[in-house]
């Protein structure tokens, strides 16, 4: 992201504690203008206190949290913004249109009716009542209800849950013209591989606090080299002490390796164990990257 690029929002030295439970520790984050940020991390990582505090949900036990900046309880900042959170309760006796019209009732300058029903591809669907809708449509609503304000910054949590591949897709084609306008994204989401082909930047949390970020392809390249997995009668000990070798580890009844030279590392294994089998070299994706660096988090 270039150095020229606008901060929207911010932590600056943000600690957030719930009675004895350190949920973020002394987190500082910028989120810039223009940008997809992922926030990614385990169960419990933080991630939804650190959205929290920037939507003003909370308050920092120490530290500040700036949006646009403002705090983000001010008025201001807040009609700025646009949420997709995993919503529940939603009336399901009121029709799409009337959905939309009251969330644009909330905000000075909304996107007109037409053209949010054209972004979330609900065009013809607005007469239809929202306990009508499939699963696929009621997630692109929530999506035409975080842009009604015309937001410089949405917060898109989980949005593509309980969704299938096609449906998911479709979804993120809503939101790629979206981000298409400079608008600045941060994403939340389970699905790496989402992540992996949208953000331009990822921030992975663990345990409160920011453990690794850049773009995907640096953050890959913080998992050693490419993925090797075979059948062989060799230990785990032999296995390890190769040169080149990062990372071994067991799975089922073949061993899956992260090496730096892979090419080398399997001429070695093969001239140790020449009856090795079911030979697979691939690229690390950022799944590997995410659990090597949260599993190298818990270890430490």
């Amino acid at each position: 992201m270039s150095n020229l690029a606008t901060t929207v929002a911010e932590l600056k030295n943000v600690s957030k504690s719930y009675a004895q439970i350190n949920a973020l520790k002394n987190v500082n984050l910028n989120i810039y203008s223009g940008e997809v940020i992922a926030l990614l991390g385990p169960n419990g990582a933080g991630k939804t206190t650190a959205i929290s505090l920037l939507l003003g949900l909370l308050r920092p036990s120490q530290g500040e949290a700036l949006l646009f900046g403002e705090s983000p309880q001010a008025r201001a900042a807040r009609s700025r913004v646009g949420v997709m959170l995993q919503l529940s309760g939603i009336p399901e006796t009121l029709k799409v249109k009337e959905h939309i019209e009251l969330f644009r009732s909330y905000y000075p300058n909304p996107l007109p009716m037409a053209e949010l029903l054209e972004l979330s591809n609900l065009t013809g669907l607005e007469n239809r009542w929202y306990g009508k809708l499939s699963g696929g449509q009621k997630q692109r609503l929530h999506l035409a209800l975080a842009m009604c304000g015309n937001p410089d910054l949405v917060f898109l949590d989980e949005p593509t849950t309980g969704l299938d591949i096609a449906t998911r897709r479709a979804l993120w084609e809503q939101v790629r013209s979206f981000i298409d306008r400079g608008r600045t994204v941060v994403l939340t989401t389970h699905y790496l591989e989402e992540a992996d082909a949208l953000a331009d930047r990822i921030v992975l949390i663990n345990k409160g606090e920011i453990i690794a970020q850049g773009s995907p392809t640096e953050i890959k390249a913080q998992t050693s080299g490419r993925r090797i997995r075979l059948q062989t009668s060799l230990k785990l000990e032999e296995v390890r002490s190769i040169s080149g070798v990062s990372s071994v580890k067991q799975e089922g009844n073949a061993l899956e390796i992260f090496a730096n030279n892979a090419e080398q590392v399997v001429l070695n294994l093969l001239s140790r164990d020449k009856q090795a089998s079911a030979l697979e070299v691939s690229t690390a994706g950022l799944e590997d990257a995410f659990l090597a660096l949260t599993e190298e988090r818990k270890a430490a």
